[in-house]
């Protein structure tokens, strides 16, 4: 056999890759670097109350305090001297697509992200570079009394107050340099609240979009579930390429509340200069339900472990994810949980695949709290190398402060099979086919897990990494 059929390529991301030059006619930007004028420019251009200003000083504080995360991937690459923090379009947001800026209108239209919300979505936010630039929610949903709207816009509403009792409470400054550095920076984002015993029938979704070179996008997502509603929201994430780093330090805090039930679904195709520092967290109240699903294409590093507080007796956790790493990109993900309560239950399945000496490494940590009696926990791993200068690694912990509790974990690290490819391409598939459908089966998972229009394009990114010259 050739060695041309044996090798793959990098990820044809032309449908990502596209660009937008941005001038200084059209769009404002902040200088490179973190200072404290930065970060009270920051503050000006959102219009900020007095103790959001006070907090954004404090986080800068914080993190200038503070060093960078070292148990994962080195991000030495990363220097924040030559980031900058806040880049907009000059344009305020828009509540109707006609009126959204046409240079940033084609780059959604070529993402798909209108027809989507004609189709299938109760409410849309398009965030571009550190600005979220359309906002919309379907009449009927917003008569359900559901709030969806920019994080901004809703701190001089009636909910300032349940968004400052909630804003970085789950995650705080003091977690690590990178929420520091978000609580100084953050920009843009969502808040969505649903009350008491609202069901949303069809998702709601914020995209976003990096565009800006040598750029930080720090937006904050913030949903309350109240008692017994329930909601599912999704996220996507893409950027163009560029010979320079550019960083994402979003933060995702979410509240389910007792009988809730959220799921937060993410496909985050980032291009290949990304420092993808990302957080996410949840806190869950008696009998709630948290569910992720999480896809992480592209990105040059990743750091990304959702993590699940099971506070409330019977709560519950699932999480199902996979990570797709090619050559120059190691990505350390994995799921994070809390048992407090009694009888709490929490599965993690994480799949991996890492081709062209990438690096794909699942971190996970499980704590059962003396509290939780009767807890259960399950972890499966499951990591495919697609050739022999790849690598898999599974770090997972387990704190279990309790006998009285159901613990267990399996891990799997392996190759495609040379018998399986043979008889696929016995049946009549080229040898690139074959591996092509054997990964998908082993993504399968987690595809079942997303609406259909994102399994399509889960998939079709699968089909573009594992494309034969």
């Amino acid at each position: 056999m050739s060695d041309n059929k044996q090798t793959v390529v990098d990820i044809d991301r032309s449908a990502y890759d596209f660009k937008d030059i941005e001038n200084e006619k059209d769009f404002y930007r902040l200088k490179e670097g973190l200072t404290e004028e930065t970060v009270l420019k920051v503050s000006e251009e959102k219009n900020d109350p007095e103790w959001m200003r006070e907090f954004r000083l404090k986080c800068l504080k914080l993190y200038n305090e503070m060093e960078m995360p070292d148990w994962g991937p080195s991000v030495e690459g990363l220097d924040m001297d030559k980031i900058s923090s806040y880049v907009r379009h000059k344009e305020d947001m828009k509540g109707s697509w006609e009126d959204v800026p046409e240079d940033i209108k084609n780059t959604f239209e070529r993402l798909g992200i209108p027809q989507a919300e004609r189709e299938s979505l109760a409410g849309v936010g398009a965030q571009y570079d550190s600005e979220l630039v359309y906002h919309n929610i379907k009449d009927e949903v917003a008569a359900q009394g559901v709030i969806y709207t920019d994080i901004e816009s809703a701190l001089r509403t009636e909910y300032a107050d349940m968004i400052k009792s909630h804003f970085m409470k789950l995650l705080t400054p003091t977690d690590h340099k990178m929420m520091a550095l978000h609580g100084a920076v953050w920009s843009g984002g969502s808040f969505v609240y649903v009350p008491k015993g609202v069901k949303v029938d069809i998702p709601l979704q914020s995209y976003f979009r990096l565009n800006a070179a040598g750029a930080g996008q720090f937006e904050h997502t913030l949903i309350i579930v109240d008692e017994g509603a329930d909601l599912h929201f999704i996220e996507g994430c893409s950027a163009p390429k560029y010979n320079v780093a550019n960083l994402h330090s979003g933060a995702v805090e979410l509240f389910v509340g007792k009988n809730a039930r959220l799921r937060y679904s993410t496909i985050e195709n980032w291009s290949k200069n990304m420092y993808n520092l990302n957080s996410k967290r949840a806190i869950v109240e008696e009998n709630g339900v948290m569910e992720w699903v999480s896809g992480s294409f592209g990105s040059h590093t990743s750091y990304l472990y959702p993590m699940t507080i099971l506070k409330g007796d019977h709560s519950k956790m699932e999480f199902t994810g996979i990570t797709f790493a090619g050559k120059g990109q190691n990505l350390d993900t994995g799921a994070k949980v809390v048992h407090q309560g009694v009888g709490t239950t929490s599965v993690i399945n994480s799949k991996s695949i890492s081709k062209d000496g990438g690096i794909g490494t699942y971190r996970s940590s499980v704590v059962i709290q003396s509290t939780a009696k009767k807890a259960k926990a399950s972890v499966s791993c499951d990591s495919l190398m697609l050739d022999s200068i790849s690598r898999a690694d599974t770090i997972p912990g387990m704190d279990i402060r309790t006998d009285d509790a159901d613990v267990g974990h399996e891990a799997k690290i392996g190759r495609i099979s040379d018998e399986a490819v043979f008889y696929l391409m016995s049946r009549g598939l080229s040898e690139e086919d074959a591996k092509a459908m054997i990964v998908s089966g082993f993504a399968n998972p987690v595809s079942k897990e997303l609406p259909l229009e994102y399994a399509v394009e889960m998939n079709n990114l699968i089909k573009l990494e594992m494309s034969g010259h």
